[in-house]
């Protein structure tokens, strides 16, 4: 039986794997020495710590970089300058939105904590594609740190503060909803996406949990909700974040454009009236009774939980989970102010996340689920211990030329040209960016899930991002012979690629540094393997990495022989060919998809 009863012993390191790859998005080792042998309410203590940011957007990046088409326009400190305007600083908003994404990624990197996975799943819930008309880059920075300060708080708060965010009033056209020109399409996705969910249809028009009628008179209550391009209205509830003093910039209402009449919904609500308001007050009101009706439906909680539990359990569940984790855990988000987070810890701890409530091995949590691209990624870079560019350095005053000197421009040419604009994009996760507003396949695509981001399509970005960071070279897919090669630029048609990837990895000095034994064949690769994978991995998977460190029909002092003659010579070119080769198919095996 599926149980929540929270598992109360020490975890052993295949436990301790589990939970760090499930509750953040990477682990090193040195925070899995660290934590092994905790108690999962001790260790998701020290995840819950508050986040803080290495890099922070006081030192907003400079856009004056190379081909910059600004026709003469140098926007400076683009994010918190004094005087922000819509038409100010409107110069080069994709890669501006794409540093922004890369500032929560970096920061996600430097400090492990559940604020950052919780961030996420509220962006795969309050879906806003970031260049897909989501407006401004400052815009979309502010939707971002509404969605990090409510994570650890009331998803409830969130549902009604993300009716006023300006990238959501952009993306979701709800600034044209008009008391005489309603437009649905906010309200239509704040049922069926952000809150209750439409549940089975059982008429045309009816889907159990709200109707067609509902989404009108939805619409009814958003009418007059407007964006302010300028930025300057703030939301007081959110001045405790550090780059919010005054509270993050929202936008208002237009009382004029409001729909004043009262508002009757369907049977799925109790055919409940909500009297409408005729002045700012009172238009706040109607809109907390609003509210309070959609999340008085247990339904909507347990919509919230399979999503959760759809991120960091399994993508399918039988009806015991639904009766015996989902049901309880939907019930205490109702009861405790629907806080999120206390519910994830809940979760987290229980004896079902951990696969000890039963003994049925045919649908075991751990290494039931495939890695997002992100996760991938982050993995990646933590586990291998890659060292990328530091952008939180002084920057270049405006106007000046930038050159790869600079470590932020190191990490702008990192991020944007090999993170977000290679590897994301061909991977099947625009980042930030998904095709619709119900997020990606993997969120809500049955029956595939998350199997959506391993198949033929988007499985050699996968494959070809190690062989780049351990200094080798692959075709990127755009057909037109753009490399992306460590250390070398290329040049295609007279148009030049920054092709270094500006990252620091060696598979000799990692594995110096990583194992307890270099020159032993089979401890490296059973070290490694309980480093990267799920589970430990048999006899004849040993012997099969062994291959690429000892040849066929080599003696097993063949290896020992080379690590001994690289740590005596310093020569370490035999090992760097085997351990790059042992190090890619490790990362390329099946069992570092999983986690």
């Amino acid at each position: 039986m599926a149980s929540l009863i929270a598992h109360t012993g020490n975890l052993d390191r295949r436990l301790t794997k589990h939970l760090l790859r499930r509750a953040c998005f990477h682990y090193s080792k040195t925070q899995l020495d660290a934590m092994t042998g905790k108690t999962a309410d001790e260790i998701l203590t020290l995840l819950s710590e508050p986040k803080s940011y290495a890099w922070e957007w006081p030192n907003d990046p400079i856009t004056n970089y190379p081909n910059s088409n600004c026709a003469g326009q140098q926007d400076g400190y683009w994010i918190n300058s004094s005087g922000w305007t819509n038409t100010k600083y409107s110069c080069r908003q994709t890669p501006k939105r794409g540093m922004v994404a890369g500032w929560w990624w970096y920061n996600a990197m430097k400090q492990n904590t559940l604020i950052d996975k919780l961030t996420w799943f509220l962006f795969t819930t309050f879906t806003a594609s970031k260049d897909d008309g989501s407006g401004k880059s400052a815009h979309f920075f502010d939707y971002l740190n509404l969605l990090q300060f409510y994570s650890d708080k009331s998803v409830k708060d969130l549902a009604r503060k993300i009716t006023f965010d300006n990238a959501m009033l952009y993306y979701l056209d709800n600034g044209d909803n008009n008391k005489n020109s309603p437009n649905e399409n906010y309200a239509r996705e704040f049922l069926e996406l952000f809150t209750i969910g439409k549940g089975e249809q059982i008429a045309d028009g009816d889907y159990t949990n709200y109707t067609e009628h509902d989404v009108v008179q939805a619409a009814r209550v958003f009418s007059g909700i407007k964006y302010k391009n300028n930025r300057d209205v703030l939301d007081a509830d959110t001045i405790k974040l550090p780059h919010y003093p005054s509270g993050i910039p929202v936008g208002y209402i237009n009382v004029s454009k409001h729909d004043t009449d009262n508002k009757t919904f369907s049977h799925a609500f109790g055919n409940q009236t909500i009297s409408g308001g005729g002045t700012e007050s009172q238009i706040n009101t109607e809109l907390d009774d609003f509210v309070d009706m959609v999340f008085d439906q247990l339904e909507t909680a347990k919509n919230y939980v399979r999503k959760m539990y759809r991120l960091y359990v399994r993508s399918e569940w039988q009806q015991d989970v639904e009766d015996d984790i989902i049901t309880p855990l939907a019930q205490q988000l109702q009861t405790n102010g629907h806080n999120i987070k206390d519910v994830l810890i809940t979760l987290l701890k229980s004896k079902h996340f951990f696969d000890l409530d039963d003994s049925d091995s045919t649908n075991e949590n751990i290494g039931g689920i495939i890695k997002s691209p992100l996760q991938y990624m982050n993995e990646l870079i933590s586990l291998l211990d890659v060292q990328i560019p530091n952008p939180d350095t002084p920057q270049l005053p405006e106007g000046s030329s930038w050159d790869t000197s600079n470590e932020n421009f190191r990490f702008y040419l990192f991020w944007w040209n090999f993170c977000h604009s290679t590897f994301f994009s061909f991977s099947g996760m625009d980042f930030f960016s998904p095709a619709t507003v119900a997020g990606y396949p993997a969120d809500y695509q049955s029956p595939a899930f998350d199997r959506a981001w391993f198949n033929s399509n988007n499985i050699v970005a996968r494959y070809n991002t190690i062989l780049s960071i351990i200094g080798g070279a692959y075709t990127d897919g755009l057909g037109n012979g753009h490399n992306i090669i460590q250390g070398k630029q290329t040049s295609n048609n007279g148009s030049w690629y920054y092709t270094r990837i500006w990252t620091d990895f060696s598979c000799v000095q990692f594995i110096a540094n990583t194992i307890s034994d270099p020159s032993n064949a089979e401890v490296i690769i059973q070290e490694l393997a309980e480093l990267l994978y799920c589970e430990a991995i048999d006899n004849s998977r040993i012997a099969y990495f062994k291959l690429f460190l000892i040849p066929q029909g080599q003696p097993d002092f063949y290896w020992s022989d080379a690590w001994n003659n690289y740590t005596n010579t310093g020569n370490n070119s035999q090992v760097k060919i085997r351990l790059d080769e042992l190090i890619a198919k490790m990362i390329n095996a099946a069992e570092f998809q999983l986690m």
